[in-house]
This record gives C-alpha cells, structure tokens and sequence, in this order.
C-alpha cells in the first residue's frame, strides 16, 4: 500500500503541474495520471476499486463542506432553481438519451437505465472546476449546483428502482420498506444534528486538543454518510445535510478547515481513479462507436443545459458555463451501471461500453472549460458590450478611468461634495455590477483619445485613472498626456515598481493602491502591543515620510536591480537609527 501511495503522488505532481502551467487546470492533471498509471498505462497500479473506496471518501467530504457554504435561508432562496432547473434539466435528457438508445435496438430496461443514469452530471467534476476559477458564485455556477444537487436527491429513488427494472414489467407495488428506512435515516440525522453536534463540538473545543477536534470533524462526516449509506440513500448526502446543519454554527470555519486538507487530497484520488478506470483497450478497439458515444453524450447534456440557460435570458457566457458544468457523466453512474448490471437491468457488455463514456466525457469536459474559458468567454464578452451610449452633453470637472474598488470610493467621495464625475470602464461586468446598485458608469476603452475627447476630457480638469492593470493604466496616462496635456493627473500604481514608471511619464500625484491602509493597519498593530497612540502616529508618520522620499530617490536607480536593493538596505538601517535617535531625544 506504501509503494501504491508513492505512486499516486507521484503522477499526481508531475501530471498537475503540467496542465495546470498549460492553464487547463487540475482536475485534468488527475484523470491523465490515472490513464498513465493503470491498467490501460503502463500498469503500475491494477487495483482499482481499492484507491476508489478510498477516494470516494473524497466526494463525501466535498459534500460537506459545501454543505457548510449552504445556510438554510440560502437554500430557501435556490428552491426556484432546485425544484424548477432540476427536472427540466434531468427529464428531457433522459428521454433524449433514451431515445438515442432506442435507435440501437437495446431492450427497454437498458434503455431506462442508460438514459436516467447519462442524464446525472458529475459533482465531483463540475464544482472543483468552478471553484478553481471562482465561478460558483456567479449564475452559471449557481443554477448549476442547483441541478447538480437535484440530481444527488433523485439519485436516491433511481438506484431503488434498479431492483424493480429486473425483472421485465412496470412494478405493481411501491417499496415501503426501502422508503421508510429511508426516511428514517433522514430524520435521524436531522434530529441528532439539530439536538446534539452543538453541545458535543462545544464539549470537544472546550477541551482544547485540536487533534481530537478534529477527529470529532471527521466522525460527524464519516457517521452522517454511513447512516445515509446504510437507509440505501448516497452517503454523500448524508454529508451534505450534516454540513448544512453546521452551517449556522459557530465552529463552521473550524470545521471547513479541518476538512478541507482530507477533501482536496482524497478528491484528487477519485479522480485518479477515474482515470485509471477508462479501458483503453474497448476505445482501441471500437474508436468509431466510443468517439460517437462520447460526443453524443456531451453534446446533448450541453444542447439541452444550454437551452435552459438561454430559455432563462441567461448571458451567453452564463449559459455556456452552466452548460459545460452539467456535460460529464457522473460519479454515480459507475455505482447506477453496476448496481444495474448486478440485477439484470442492464447487459454487462453495454455497462461496460457506457461506463467507459462516462469516465471520457469526465477526462474531456475540463478540456472543453479550460479551452472555452481562454478562447469563446473572452470573444462572448467582448461580443455584447453594453448598449452605446451618449456622454452627457454637459462635460464634467471630474473623468474616472476605472469604476473598480478605488474608483467608486472616488465617485461616493464626490457625489458628496456635488461634485459631476463622468466614469469610464471597459469591463462589461464591472458596468452591470455597477448598474444594478444604481450608479452610472459609461462603456468604453479610455486608452482612446476617441473616447477620452467624447467623455469631455478637453473640457475637464482633472483626470483620475484607477483601472486595475499596469499596463492599461500605463496607456491611458500616455493618451491623456499626449492629447490633453491640460488635464491634472492623478493614478493609481499596484507597487513600487509601477509609482516609478508613472514617474517617468511626469505624474506626481501617484497612489500607491494598498500603501495608506497597510499603514493604518500598522498602526493599530503598534496600538494593539501597548504602545501609546502618538507614539504610533508618529512613528507612521516618520515611517511615510521617509519612504515618500525614498520612492523619489530611487526613481533614477529602480532598473538596476543590484543599486535597488543596495540602497533600499541602507535606507532601512538609516530609517532604524533615525528612530532610535528620536526615540532617546523623546
């Protein structure tokens, strides 16, 4: 088992730091070591559903802690998307996919099986890939765990029915044993949750050993999945409640921190496992009917997501997140195939052939997002700007180039004072966040002298430039100077480095964007260690005004990396001794 772990973590850092430097992320990385190292590879591993009882481990823990993000009044406020985005995502692709199996003359339990089971979209894929880009907030990745959790709830009542497709007709009677263990495991981690994880966490952080804190962390997962796998529901499910019960407690961070070290390593097995899963050898052999399977698969679940997503006047982007998010086959097929296989309901032969689509569109799909994330979202955005606009006809003192964090602190600023201000800002997003808090702010790339000239620039008298890249802040400071060289400049700069090349364009006025409050936070640290609030003010305001001196004379050295460093050494020993000498004289 020691050489196996070696192993895994081995091809897990080469195969992770290859994709994710090609920027197609790490959940690649992990099916692509799992291809290379098992049975269909070189073969260094061959048992495969020993790493996958482990691994699995890894979906449960996910469950949890998303589970934790879930407060109870959120998901009140997602039952819309639950109850509504759910059904209509999961029946339609079912009859679609059944439909499709039709056509190759399978018989009517294989039918029901693969198309109930292909229609499920894989958790374990589709979160961690809008984690990695920050997207589950956005409304493609919040529609998309809506369905994605449907799916986890309806595979509950799919798996019960495998045992009933068996045996060739309609069942003439429901299963009311298998639905009040069910139920009853429910409402037992309901009940124990509500009543009892408080009082024991607060028990087990009151003695104060993070190590049995933790394992108390691990017992409440592991112990919810198990009562939920032995009522015959998905043990992730069970996790998933018990995560949001904690929610609303106070122990919530300790817990996802607890959590999240076990959940991110064991993840990355699962989908090891997938990988290692893929029979090779069936595609080699049939790569015609696997390459159609595959595609097939993955353009229907995307056709039909897509349509939803448009159906509800998503944006394109949104859309097409949401659908590549739902593309794969799930993780919980390969327990539906087998479960399925086990009982008749589905021939060993297509189990197999459907299992090994399924673990394809899970390897392809991060390939799709990586490349639809740096090819299709930037050209969509840049497709539907907001709708032109006219500048006002009144040209204002004040332009704002860049209506981020700094620049609407700005605009509050001025609004303030009755000051009119006219903001620019080239990111479409930035624009509708913008809008849907009632402020105004124009469309437009300020690099432009164009577009400077129709904002009022000739007219203005001051120009503030608070975009949030270097070199588009760079550019927009060269157009104002070339063109309106009347204008009063005033830039924001992200470091040192970036104040010296506004510097070089003649700007005095520069803002270093975190130097003020990373000064007012050192402060407060002084004050916090017992040290008297003039003392600390006056050794802030030592502090600033020799490193205000410093940036200025360093401006003519700051190419020369080897003088930078050596003079920025000498100034910090002279900044020492200047306060130690202030500190003897007071």
């Amino acid at each position: 088992m020691l050489l196996t772990l070696v192993i895994l973590l081995g091809a897990t850092a080469i195969a992770v730091t290859l994709t994710r430097r090609l920027r197609l992320g790490s959940i690649l990385g992990y099916l692509l070591a799992g291809v290379a190292i098992g049975p269909s590879g070189v073969g260094l591993i061959t048992d495969i559903h020993q790493i996958r009882s482990v691994a699995e481990l890894g979906i449960i823990m996910l469950l949890f802690l998303i589970g934790l993000e879930l407060r109870p009044h959120r998901l009140w406020v997602m039952r819309k998307s639950l109850l509504g985005l759910g059904p209509a995502q999961l029946i339609p692709t079912a009859l679609v996919i059944g439909g499709l199996a039709t056509a190759g003359g399978l018989a009517w339990p294989d039918i029901a099986v693969l198309g109930a089971g292909l229609a499920l979209s894989s958790t374990a894929i589709a979160l961690p890939m809008l984690q990695e880009k920050n997207l589950l907030p956005s409304i493609g990745g919040r529609d998309a765990f809506a369905v994605l959790l449907f799916q986890d709830i309806a595979f509950v009542p799919l798996v019960a029915l495998v045992p009933l497709l068996s045996s060739g007709h309609l069942p003439t009677h429901v299963p009311w044993l298998e639905v009040l263990r069910a139920l009853a495991a429910v409402a037992v981690i309901l009940i124990s949750g509500s009543l009892l994880l408080r009082p024991v966490f607060q028990a087990v952080g009151g003695a104060k050993t993070p190590e049995l804190f933790s394992a108390m962390a691990l017992l409440v997962v592991l112990g919810t999945a198990e009562i939920a796998h032995w009522a015959g529901l998905s043990a992730s499910l069970g996790a998933f409640i018990a995560g949001v019960l904690l929610a609303d407690s106070e122990y919530r961070h300790e817990l996802q921190a607890d959590i999240e070290p076990f959940e991110g390593l064991l993840l990355g097995f699962f989908f090891i496992s997938v990988g290692m899963s893929a029979d090779i050898g069936l595609a080699a052999q049939h790569p015609i009917a696997v390459t159609l399977a595959v595609v097939g698969l993955l353009a229907v679940k995307m056709a039909i997501a897509f349509g939803l997503g448009f159906f509800k006047r998503d944006s394109l982007t949104s859309a097409l997140r949401f659908a590549l998010a739902l593309a794969p086959g799930s993780e919980l097929c390969f327990v539906f195939f087998a479960a399925a296989a086990e009982f008749g309901a589905l021939s060993p032969r297509v189990a197999g052939f459907a299992t090994l689509a399924v673990a394809l569109s899970m390897v392809a799909t991060p390939i799709l997002f990586a490349l639809s994330e740096n090819l299709l979202v930037p050209r969509l955005e840049r497709q539907k700007p907001p709708a032109p606009e006219t500048f006002p006809e009144t040209a204002t003192p004040v332009l704002i180039c860049g209506f981020g964090r700094m620049g609407q602190v700005v605009g509050r600023v001025l609004n303030l004072q009755h000051v009119p201000f006219t903001a620019l800002d080239r990111s479409p997003a930035q624009i509708s966040v913008v809008r849907r808090f009632g402020g105004k702010v124009y469309f437009g790339d300020p690099a432009r002298p164009e577009v400077l000239r129709a904002a009022g620039a000739e007219e203005a008298r001051v120009l503030v430039v608070t975009a949030d890249d270097e070199a588009g802040v760079l550019a927009i400071v060269d157009t104002a100077k070339r063109h309106f060289p009347h204008l009063a400049i005033l830039a924001r700069a992200r470091n040192r480095r970036s104040a010296h090349r506004l510097m070089d364009r003649g700007l005095t006025r520069i803002i270093r964007e975190t130097y003020f409050s990373s000064l007012r936070l050192a402060e407060w640290v002084l004050e916090d260690l017992g040290i008297a609030r003039e003392e600390a003010r006056h050794t802030i305001a030592l502090f600033t005004d020799y490193d205000e001196r410093l940036l200025e004379q360093t401006h003519a050295i700051y190419t020369d990396e080897k003088q930078l460093i050596q003079t920025t050494q000498q100034a910090a020993d002279e900044l020492a001794m200047l306060l130690d000498a202030d500190r003897a004289r007071s």
